[in-house]
């Protein structure tokens, strides 16, 4: 068993050392995998510095002669990715550490999220009690705040270190003995305001016999979805809630990106997908709502989050960019229209209930959406009960 440690030997080659020598002490190898740029190594790397350069598609002279952090950082955080990646193919790695900064972190953890579900990855740092999610995307890290800066040892980093340390050690050496299954794959997308039509479909497919992955559609949850479609984990989709989409056009903080519903259509897999929660948009706590959007309808979901309803024009938008998407679909697609609304906000005699939107989203969708994409309407709310059942039924009939 082998543990690759990702981390900059130039500036942090004694406290690399000590993790290094408490994974040893516990009959496990270490690889040290240097990603410093500007000085050399405190201690003996096993990929040293310049092969991590050149994996990033540049070399190390170069990033010393620009003195531009920034893109050193990215470049050695792309080409420790693609040492992690080929190590792990080969069999040579079962899991990895990082220990630093904010430079650290984002090497280290660069070349974890290379790496697919299953494969421990630890993260000590010293942001990792503020924002992680540019560090962790919709990767499994496991982050661990250092407390003190990392820099030296004594009686404080030499427990945290220590704990990192065996807690990878634990991570690759116990067999956790986790049930699986050869079942058929089914990821679900799911949202607070989705929740009831979710739970329905799932709990009948996983009657019929399949697995069920679902996905809180917060952004990371989209991407992670697809990025496990790619990866041929999945082998369909049920998109029940595509809410994603419309934070990526208004602006809101939980956007997939631009390329969310790609991957099932890229990889052919079947797909059945609804618009759930295309009602809103989410920002933070009230404060946190861009000015622009003073006159807007809100509703405020707890104090942390805020909902705004979205505009007819904006769901015009949103129908065809999704029927754009679906259209290209290499794989057989279902829309499904919930006439009745499209989450518990937007039922009739609740806050978001807004017809003349909902009409515009639907209008949009039929009139881009292409012959081949089946569509389904019923004249039932999102969460209805006879409306998860047929979204569940169809992505059956496609598998």
């Amino acid at each position: 068993m082998s543990i690759y440690i990702v981390g900059t030997l130039d500036t942090k080659g004694e406290e690399i050392g000590f993790a290094r020598d408490v994974i040893e002490s516990q009959g496990i190898d270490v690889h040290l995998v240097d990603v410093g740029v500007m000085g050399d190594p405190e201690i003996e790397p096993d990929t040293d510095a310049a092969t991590v350069a050149t994996a990033g598609g540049t070399d190390l002279e170069s990033l010393r002669e620009t003195g531009d952090r920034g893109a050193a950082v990215e470049a050695m955080g792309d080409g420790a990715a693609a040492i992690v990646t080929r190590a792990h193919e080969a069999g040579r790695l079962d899991g990895v550490l990082g220990l630093g900064g904010s430079g650290n972190t984002s090497m280290a953890t660069a070349a974890m999220r290379a790496l697919p579900v299953g494969v421990p990855k630890f993260m000590v740092s010293t942001v990792a009690s503020g924002d992680t999610e540019p560090y962790v995307g919709h990767a499994d890290i496991a982050m661990m705040y250092s407390v003190a800066d990392i820099e030296g040892l004594n009686q404080l980093s030499r427990t945290v270190i220590a704990n990192a340390a065996l807690a990878v050690v634990g991570m690759i050496s116990r067999d956790p003995d986790v049930e699986t299954e050869e079942k058929p794959t089914i990821g679900i997308t799911m949202f607070g305001v989705t929740t009831p039509s979710v739970q329905t479909a799932r709990e009948w497919l996983e009657a019929q016999g399949y697995e069920t992955i679902v996905f809180h559609a917060t952004g990371t949850g989209g991407r992670a979805m697809e990025s496990l479609v790619e990866e041929g984990v999945i082998d369909a989709v049920l998109d029940v809630t595509t809410t994603e989409w419309a934070d990526e056009l208004v602006g809101g903080v939980l956007s997939a990106g631009p390329e969310r519903l790609e991957a099932a259509g890229n990889a052919g897999v079947p797909q059945v997908v609804s618009t759930g929660a295309l009602d809103m948009v989410n920002f933070g706590p009230e404060s946190s709502v861009p000015e622009e959007f003073a006159d807007r309808h809100f509703h405020v979901h707890n104090p942390q989050v805020t909902l705004m309803r979205t505009t007819p024009e904006e769901n015009v938008e949103l129908g065809r960019i999704i029927a754009e998407k679906l259209n290209a679909a290499t794989g057989p697609v279902t829309v499904a229209l919930p006439l009745g609304g499209v989450s518990m906000l937007d039922a009739p005699g609740e806050e978001f209930h807004d017809p003349e939107a909902d009409a515009a989203l639907f209008d949009a969708l039929r009139e881009h959406l292409d012959d081949d994409v089946e569509l389904i309407e019923m004249d039932a709310n999102i969460n209805d009960e006879e409306f998860a059942l047929a979204l569940a039924k169809r992505i059956d009939r496609y598998m």
